[in-house]
């Protein structure tokens, strides 16, 4: 109570003022307090006050369950996130860039050069018969008074 009598009771409108919003907040918060003090006193112990929480309160059950937060990615569909992944897991270095080395094997040897140069040779071919009848044209000229049948 000798607090009470200590401090200066601020009068109804100086608080409404706008530059006293904040301190009109915190006496209204301080005496809805001590109402609920008073209110419960019988019922709320010293230990009650004193102790402290015993509890962990976990908005997710994320870390419970030794979850991995953020962005994942399988079977190489995002290779930079995958590479992150094993890093953080912490898998084996060795294991990894095995895994690297065969990707990059598997990538170079996806077309066999045998088949490439079949390949290339069909398309040569191809356009070959594609512009022989040009050249036969341009080898036998009409003559310019005679338009050209298309």
């Amino acid at each position: 109570m000798s607090s009470k009598m200590n401090k200066v009771q601020l009068s109804k409108g100086i608080l409404q003022m706008k530059f006293m919003s904040r301190t009109k907040e915190k006496l209204d918060k301080e005496a809805d307090e001590e109402r609920g003090r008073a209110l419960y006193a019988s019922e709320i112990t010293d230990k009650m006050l004193t102790e402290t929480v015993k509890y962990v309160l976990e908005p997710s059950y994320v870390p419970c369950e030794n979850l991995i937060e953020g962005r994942i990615s399988y079977g190489g569909m995002n290779p930079d996130i995958e590479r992150i992944l094993d890093i953080e897991s912490g898998a084996d270095i060795a294991k990894r860039e095995q895994q690297e080395a065969a990707k990059q094997a598997q990538m170079q040897t996806d077309v066999p050069d045998a088949e490439m140069a079949r390949f290339y040779t069909s398309v040569v071919h191809t356009m070959n018969k594609k512009y022989e009848s040009h050249k036969k044209r341009l080898q036998h000229p009409l003559p310019l008074n005679i338009k050209r049948s298309k």
